[in-house]
């Protein structure tokens, strides 16, 4: 399998945790065609950062097409249907790129940058996930959260991804809550995944780095 080059995984990641809240913040754009734009120069980054891994590719090459095709039909026709959909597509997509940098991250006992990268992104991916899983679950059972003035940007709103990475991270400021049964279920499962993440990689990669130790 070959190896990827992690480093425009995360230049992809970055621009898009930056670029939303820029475009939420600036007035006079098209604020959902420009966080359109935003998610899709992400996915073309990152299915380019899968080329050579097979059916890893073809799998998120077709979340890609499903995701282009559904944010246009999204964005003309604010259709319920193509806004769960998209927002499906691209959690698939993300996914499958944790399935395949893990793969990477964790196979192996050498420790070069390109593994801590990847394992960067993994994290960041996370929180995506989870941003995106709530804006879903408040597009389907609005008053799912409180302190929330997201609406007709489902899935692509800032404040989705700042609840998320206060959330993995444990912050927790409390502006932002959730209300529901199912809304709490996903933020105290992210709590715990990213803390758990963060334990389980450190663990590896000490390992790793004695293994390599041991071994030169």
């Amino acid at each position: 399998m070959q190896k990827t080059n992690f480093f425009y995984l995360l230049v992809a990641l970055l621009f898009l945790l930056l670029s939303i809240p820029i475009t939420d913040d600036l007035r006079g754009i098209s604020t959902p065609v420009a966080k359109a734009v935003v998610f899709s120069v992400m996915l073309l980054i990152g299915i380019w950062s899968l080329r050579g891994s097979g059916r890893f590719f073809s799998i998120g090459l077709a979340f890609v097409v499903a995701g282009f095709v559904l944010n246009i039909g999204a964005i003309n026709s604010h259709i319920t249907f193509f806004q769960y959909s998209a927002i499906l597509a691209v959690m698939g997509f993300l996914l499958v790129t944790i399935t395949f940098t893990l793969r990477q991250v964790v196979v192996g006992t050498d420790i070069n940058a390109n593994r801590l990268v990847g394992a960067i992104c993994v994290y960041l991916m996370l929180g995506v996930i989870w941003a995106l899983a709530y804006s879903l679950v408040e597009l389907a059972a609005p008053g799912s959260f409180g302190g929330v003035t997201a609406g007709q940007d489902a899935g692509w709103d800032s404040e989705w991804l700042y609840f998320s990475f206060v959330t993995l991270t444990t912050l927790g400021y409390g502006d932002i809550l959730p209300l529901s049964a199912l809304a709490r279920a996903l933020a105290y499962m992210e709590a715990v995944t990213g803390q758990f993440y963060v334990a389980i990689l450190v663990a590896g990669l000490v390992s790793a780095y004695i293994s390599d130790r041991r071994s030169t």
